[in-house]
């Protein structure tokens, strides 16, 4: 039941980022986007990732690994097109 929820939880925390990901990169337009916001979240989904590595729990791991890619190609799109 605990990779279940721990799933479901990657899953969605996960694809949240998908739509904002895909927009700054299709419209290069990252404005609204503020850097020391994603800057943070990208810090703490690093430290998620962590230590999901350390309890070994792997949906935790896999969520965040990808989120981690998610956020930081926004930071990336703001660099580039901010």
């Amino acid at each position: 039941m605990e990779t279940l929820i721990g799933s479901t939880a990657g899953v969605i925390s996960t694809i949240c980022w998908l739509p904002q990901t895909l927009r700054a990169w299709r419209t290069q337009h990252t404005a609204d986007l503020s850097l020391p916001t994603n800057m943070m979240v990208f810090a703490s989904i690093a430290l998620w990732l962590v230590y999901g590595l350390m309890l070994n729990a792997w949906p935790m791991v896999i969520a965040n690994a990808i989120a981690l890619v998610m956020v930081g190609s926004i930071i990336t799109a703001k660099l580039k097109f901010g």
